[in-house]
C-alpha cells in the first residue's frame, strides 16, 4: 500500500498522472454536489456545482500540472459565468438558442488558437454553455445556476491546486537555459586549438536542441500563446538552436592562422559570455554580468573586415552569423524572463526599447490587445485548422440542439455532449471514436439500468456508489480510451441523476438514444467539413511557406548588400506559424489512406526559419557587381527551387512537369578576389537553403514520410 501511495504521489506515467486528476475533480465534484444536495436540499445547485467541476477536469484537458491548471481555470471562471448566464437566456427559444450555439460554440472552440491551455479548457466550456440551454426554462433561477457554477470552480481549483501536486518537470525555460549553458561550453572548447567541437560535444549540443523542438516538449510546457513572454520565449528557444547549429557547423581557421580572422577569437569569447550570461538569466533570473555591446561591436567589425579568399571568407561569415544567434538569443531572454520592460535591444540596456514592426522582437513593443488580434486575425480565415475545427464544432452544436429542440428529444444535452466530445478534426477518426463510444455507451447503459432496476429510488445505494464510481471513471477513461470514458460516464451519469429526482431503467435506454443521435450528427459534420483534418490543410500552407520563402529570397538576394527598409518578411512569419499550427495537428491524426510516403513536413518548417534568419543580416561593405551578380544568380536558383517544392506540397496543384525549378546543379560558388565579408555570409545563407532543398527532393523520393529532417543548421 505504501509503494502504491508513493506511486501516485510521484509517478510520472499514465495511470498516477490520470489517478491524480481523479482524485482531484471526485474531490471537487463530490464536495459541491452533496453539500447542497443533502447539506442544504439546493438540488439545483447541486446539479451545477457537479457539472462545472467535471466540465472543466473531466471534459476539459487542460495540460499541465495541478498548479498550472488552477491558474487556467481561474482565468476562465468569468467567462464560464457569462456562458451560463447567456445559456439560460437564450434557451427559452428554440431559435435563439441554435443561433446561440452556432456563434458560442464557433467562438469558444476557436479560442484553441491561443494555444493548447485555452483550447484544452474551451470543450469545458462549452458544456457549461449547453447545461442551461435544456429544459427547464428558468431565468428567474440564474442566481442559483451561478451559485452552483461558482462553488463548483472554486472547490476545483482549490483541489487542483492543494491535493497530490504533481512532479515538478522541466519547463520551456528550463529547456533554453541549458541550451545556453551548453552553447557557452562549446564555444569555450572552440577558443582552445584546434578550434573544433570533439565528437560527444557535437552529440550533446544536438540533444540539447532537439529537446527545444516543439514536438519535443510537453503541451503543457509550449510557449504557444499570442502574450508578449511567450512569443519571447519561443524566440529564445528558435535562436538556442540556431546558436548551437552554428557552434556545431562553425568551420575551424585555415593552417597557418590560429585564430582565423582578425577579431575571430575575441568574437567566439564575446559568444561564450553572452551564452552564459543568457544561461543565467533563463535559469535563475539573475541579471547578465555584461550586456551585449562588445558583442555587437565586434559583430559589425568583422563584417567589415577585408578577407583575402573563399576560406577566410566562409569562416567570417560563420562568425558574423554565430554573433547574430547569440545576439538575438540575448535579446529575446530578456523579454521572455522580463516582458515588455526587458524589451531593450541585444546591443544592450542602454540602446533604448525595441521598437518597429520590422525589428526581430516586434512584438515586444506591442500591446496585449494587439497581440491578440494579430493571433486570432492570423487564424480567422478557412485556411487555419482552428477556424476549421471551429466551424466544424460549432455547425455540429447548433444542428443537435436544433434536433433536440424541434423533436423534444429527452435529455437532448446528452446529445450535444456526445458531439462536443466525440468530434474529431477528421472524418476517419470521428468514425473510428463513434463506434468505439456507442460500444462503451450501450454496455455503460446496461450496467446503468441493471443497477437502477435493482436499487429502485433507493437514493442512499446511489449516494454510496456515485464518489468511488466517478473516481475509477475519470482515472480509466482518460487511460484506457473513448469507449471505457462513455461506459463509465454513463454510469456516473445516472447515479448523479437517481439521486436528483425519481428515475427508472430507461434513463439509460435514453441516454444511449441520445448519444447515437449525437454521434450520427457529428459524423455527419465531420463529412462535410473538411473530413480529411489537418493533411490537405498542411499541404496548402506548406505551399504557401515555400512560396513566400521564395518570393523572400530573391528579395533578399535583389537587396544584397543594401539594408532593406522594411524587412519583408511578415507573410513568411504568417505562413509559418500556419503551417505549425496544422503540421501540430496533423501529427495528433491518424495518417489518411490518401497521404504521400515521401511527404517531409518538417524539413519545409526549418526552410522557413532559415529564410527568416538569413534575410536579416547587417549589410556591411558594398558588394561590387560581379559578387553582385553571383549572388543574385544563386538567388534566384534557390527560389526556382522552393517555388518547385511549393508545387509538389500542394494537394489541390501539384507539380508538374513543366513547372519552374532549379535547372541543373547550383550555380557557382567562387566569388571574385577580394570579395568584401558581406558576399561570404550571403553565400553560406544560400547554402543552407540548398542543403533544406536536398533534404525536401531526398524526402519525396526516398519516401521518408515525413519524419524530422535537420540539416546541421537551425
Amino acid at each position: 500500500m505504501r509503494a502504491v501511495l508513493k506511486e501516485l504521489r510521484t509517478g510520472t506515467g499514465p495511470w498516477p498522472a490520470a489517478a491524480r486528476r481523479a482524485v482531484r475533480v471526485t474531490l471537487a465534484a463530490g464536495i459541491g454536489f452533496y453539500a447542497f444536495l443533502y447539506g442544504l436540499d439546493r438540488p439545483l445547485e447541486a446539479t451545477y456545482a457537479l457539472f462545472a467541476a467535471v466540465a472543466l477536469a473531466g471534459l476539459s484537458r487542460i495540460p499541465g500540472s495541478g498548479h498550472l491548471r488552477a491558474r487556467m481555470v481561474a482565468r476562465v471562471l468569468p467567462a464560464a459565468c457569462a456562458l451560463v448566464v447567456l445559456g439560460t437566456y437564450l434557451s427559452v427559444r428554440t431559435w435563439a438558442a441554435v443561433a446561440g450555439m452556432l456563434v458560442i460554440g464557433f467562438c469558444v472552440a476557436f479560442s484553441s488558437a491561443a494555444g493548447p491551455r485555452p483550447g484544452g479548457a474551451a470543450p469545458g466550456l462549452q458544456l457549461l454553455y449547453i447545461l442551461p440551454s435544456f429544459p427547464p426554462y428558468a431565468p428567474d433561477t440564474l442566481g442559483q445556476r451561478l451559485t452552483g457554477t461558482v462553488v463548483g470552480i472554486l472547490l476545483l481549483i482549490v483541489a487542483e491546486a492543494t491535493v497530490l501536486p504533481d512532479p515538478a518537470v522541466p519547463g520551456y525555460r528550463d529547456l533554453a537555459a541549458s541550451a545556453a549553458a551548453e552553447a557557452a561550453r562549446c564555444a569555450e572548447v572552440l577558443e582552445l586549438p584546434p578550434h573544433t567541437l570533439p565528437a560527444a560535444e557535437v552529440a550533446r549540443a544536438g540533444e540539447r536542441a532537439q529537446a527545444l523542438r516543439p514536438s519535443h516538449v510537453d503541451e503543457a510546457q509550449r510557449p504557444a500563446g499570442p502574450g508578449v513572454r511567450e512569443r519571447a520565449l519561443a524566440h529564445t528557444g528558435l535562436a538556442a538552436r540556431t546558436l548551437l547549429a552554428r557552434l556545431r557547423s562553425l568551420p575551424p581557421p585555415e593552417s597557418g592562422s590560429p585564430a582565423g580572422a582578425p577579431g575571430g577569437p575575441d568574437l567566439v569569447r564575446a559568444v561564450r559570455e553572452s551564452a552564459a550570461g543568457t544561461a543565467g538569466l533563463l535559469g535563475a533570473g539573475t541579471p547578465p554580468a555584461t550586456d551585449s555591446t562588445g558583442l555587437r561591436n565586434l559583430q559589425v567589425s568583422l563584417a567589415r573586415t577585408p578577407v583575402t579568399g573563399p576560406g577566410p571568407g566562409y569562416r567570417n561569415a560563420a562568425l558574423v552569423e554565430l554573433a547574430d544567434a547569440a545576439l538575438v538569443l540575448r535579446g529575446a531572454a530578456g523579454i521572455a524572463v522580463g516582458g515588455r520592460a526587458g524589451a531593450v535591444d541585444a546591443a544592450g540596456p542602454g540602446a533604448g526599447p525595441v521598437a518597429g514592426p520590422a525589428d526581430r522582437f516586434w512584438y515586444a513593443g506591442e500591446g496585449p490587445v494587439r497581440l491578440w488580434w494579430y493571433r486570432l486575425a492570423g487564424n480567422s480565415g478557412p485556411r487555419s485548422v482552428h477556424f476549421q475545427n471551429a466551424v466544424r464544432i460549432g455547425v455540429a452544436l447548433a444542428v443537435a440542439r436544433a434536433v433536440a429542440g424541434v423533436d423534444s428529444l429527452p435529455h437532448g444535452f446528452w446529445a450535444m455532449l456526445a458531439v462536443l466530445s466525440l468530434t474529431r478534426t477528421n472524418a476517419e477518426q470521428t468514425r473510428a471514436t463513434v463506434r468505439l463510444a456507442l460500444i462503451g455507451t450501450l454496455v455503460g447503459a446496461v450496467a446503468a439500468g441493471g443497477v437502477l432496476a435493482l436499487a429502485g429510488e433507493a437514493s442512499t445505494v446511489y449516494a454510496i456508489v456515485l464518489p468511488p464510481l466517478m473516481l475509477f471513471a475519470f482515472c480509466v477513461g482518460p487511460v484506457r480510451g473513448v469507449g471505457w470514458a462513455q461506459a463509465m460516464f454513463t454510469l456516473v451519469v445516472a447515479m448523479a441523476f437517481a439521486q436528483l429526482a425519481p428515475v427508472t431503467w430507461e434513463l439509460a435506454e435514453v441516454r444511449f438514444l441520445d448519444v447515437l443521435v449525437g454521434s450520427a450528427i457529428g459524423v455527419v459534420c465531420g463529412l462535410l467539413a473538411w473530413p480529411r483534418g489537418a493533411h490537405d490543410e498542411l499541404g496548402r500552407a506548406v505551399a504557401e511557406l515555400l512560396h513566400a520563402a521564395a518570393d523572400d529570397v530573391q528579395a533578399a538576394t535583389a537587396a544584397f548588400g543594401r539594408p532593406r527598409a522594411v524587412q519583408p518578411d511578415q507573410r513568411v512569419r504568417h505562413a509559418l506559424a500556419l503551417a505549425e499550427s496544422a503540421y501540430a495537428q496533423y501529427q495528433s491524426e491518424r495518417p489518411h489512406p490518401a497521404a504521400a510516403a515521401g511527404e517531409d513536413w518538417q524539413a519545409a518548417m526549418m526552410t522557413g526559419h532559415h529564410v527568416l534568419w538569413g534575410g536579416r543580416r547587417p549589410p556591411g561593405a558594398p558588394p561590387g557587381p560581379r559578387e553582385e551578380a553571383v549572388v543574385r544568380e544563386y538567388g534566384a536558383w534557390v527560389a526556382a527551387g522552393l517555388r518547385r517544392a511549393a508545387a509538389a506540397a500542394d494537394p489541390v496543384h501539384p507539380a508538374g512537369p513543366t513547372d519552374p525549378g532549379p535547372a541543373g546543379p547550383a550555380p557557382g560558388r567562387a566569388g571574385p578576389e577580394g570579395a568584401p565579408p558581406v558576399f561570404y555570409t550571403a553565400m553560406a545563407w544560400l547554402d543552407a537553403l540548398t542543403v533544406d532543398l536536398a533534404l525536401l527532393d531526398r524526402g519525396a523520393a526516398a519516401g521518408a514520410g515525413g519524419g524530422p529532417a535537420v540539416s546541421g543548421r537551425a
